[in-house]
């Protein structure tokens, strides 16, 4: 009995007699070789973001106030690019499991000229709109974390295109199931920005300034690199003559085809992260300090199933390229396991973690004991949700159904994350707290949406047209 209803939910879930399991396009050694890159790369990144916060809280309160407000815009940008970057995958994805590799390198050159002049475009509006932008966005704060803020805020909206270029050469690589030499890059450019860190605030006192500098002579070594090498002709994807890349707009709006909707998802998810942002800014400084640390700690314990969700879209894009619909779902259902249990162990870590980190980061008493708490409510949350909320959905984009995927997280973030933490943080008080109930409320609908939509298979009939 036991195993018959076993067999029926298998079957719910992906159909195991329609799959070649001697000819599967991941084995278990493939899969490896291609997250396990990803999440050591995830990783660092956090890792060093958050010595990077460290370092930077060391000059004072309002410093790490100054640089979390900004990178809450920054994250907005990033989380764009991110987008587009998704849709390079993607679209490169599926034209190597067609066979296709001439038009995924055709692909890749149409992504950097779109990337590129998106990114300066962004650029120059943060550029043209300066403090006024920021007042804007964070209403009235203390002077001092304003000026501060300002500084980071202009060194580092240059380097926006450097990111935005990085994020869809690495991109290219991970299609193409290279996760590791992007990884490589990623981690020379973090030391990079340590060293910088601890030359331009430690040595030459610069401050947030410091901080700032160095984070954009990483990122343009990263480009520099990751652009030589991909002129190399032995490899899958090939990118050179750069000057000569000329538009093609059938397959530009082929990738903005997903990078539009997977860019609006992330751009208004930020926005309502900004929106946040602000109510915590009338908090006082305590509190910001305190959500920005557990903010970079709420990263932390997330990278793991993060990295899974960015190599599933790899591997649901080779798939449905290769028409091998049920193997995608496999994947999906395989991949999304490996990520519950690093949530779980993450999550545990995190936590074990947050005492020592809060204390190295000379954060003042209220505040890490604020975000002490806060850390451990997301513990017995997090597991329960996230990763049926956050991971399925790569896999569902990769198969096309970005739109469905947009609509859910925009009216999820701003009916339940923004709404509710609005709510009780000006009406009922609960400070910081109400930020994270909020959250939480998020976390829970999408999760139980996007199960459902993943359990009923509609997903895979939302199909992207390739354009030629």
């Amino acid at each position: 009995m036991q195993s018959c209803i076993r067999r029926r939910v298998e079957r719910k879930l992906y159909d195991k007699e329609q799959i070649d399991w001697d000819n599967v396009l991941f084995d278990n050694r493939t899969l490896f070789w291609l997250l396990f890159p990803i999440i050591i790369e995830q990783f660092l990144n956090s890792l060093m973001g958050m010595v990077d916060t460290m370092m930077v809280s060391t000059v004072g309160s309002y410093a790490i106030s100054a640089v979390s407000l900004v990178d809450s815009i920054n994250n907005l940008v990033i989380q764009i690019f991110a987008a587009m970057a998704a849709g390079a995958v993607i679209i490169c994805s599926r034209c190597i499991g067609s066979g296709d590799k001439e038009e995924s390198s055709r692909a890749a050159g149409q992504v950097v000229l779109t990337v590129l002049v998106i990114s300066v475009s962004i650029t120059a509006v943060c550029i043209w709109g300066g403090e006024r932008l920021l007042r804007l966005i964070f209403g009235t704060v203390e002077d001092s974390v304003m000026e501060n803020a300002f500084v980071y805020f202009m060194i580092t909206a240059v380097s926006y295109p450097f990111l935005a270029l990085f994020s869809a050469g690495a991109a290219f690589y991970r299609a193409s199931g290279n996760s590791k030499f992007p990884t490589k890059i990623s981690v020379t450019s973090n030391i990079i920005n340590i060293a910088g860190n601890v030359l331009l605030i430690y040595g030459f006192q610069m401050g947030v300034a410091g901080a700032a500098i160095a984070t954009l002579l990483s990122r343009i070594f990263g480009t520099v690199v990751i652009y030589y090498c991909l002129r190399r002709p032995k490899q899958i994807i090939v990118v050179r003559d750069y000057l000569k890349i000329r538009p093609d707009m059938m397959l530009i709006l082929n990738i903005l085809a997903i990078g539009i909707p997977a860019g609006i998802e992330n751009g208004m998810f930020q926005f309502g992260k900004l929106a946040i942002s602000s109510t915590v800014s009338t908090m006082g400084t305590t509190a910001i300090s305190a959500q920005a640390m557990t903010d970079i700690l709420e990263n932390v314990n997330g990278i793991f199933s993060n990295g899974v969700g960015i190599g599933l879209m790899t591997v649901v894009g080779q798939c449905i390229g290769a028409h091998r619909k049920e193997e995608a779902k496999y994947y999906i259902v395989k991949l999304m396991g490996i990520a519950q249990i690093g949530v779980i162990v993450s999550c545990l870590l995190v936590l074990a973690m947050t005492k020592p980190v809060t204390w190295l980061s000379g954060m003042e008493p209220e505040a890490a004991e604020m975000c002490f708490r806060l850390v451990t409510v997301m513990t017995i949350v997090k597991p329960l949700l996230w990763v049926r909320a956050f991971g399925i959905p790569y896999g569902l984009r990769a198969a096309g159904d970005v739109k469905f995927s947009m609509i859910v997280s925009v009216s999820t973030m701003w009916s339940c994350r923004v709404a509710i933490c609005i709510f009780l943080v000006n009406i009922f008080h609960f400070g910081l707290m109400g930020v994270w109930i909020g959250m939480f409320a998020d976390w829970g609908v999408r999760a139980i949406i996007f199960t459902v939509r993943f359990v009923h298979g509609k997903w895979l009939h939302e199909d992207i047209v390739i354009r030629k």
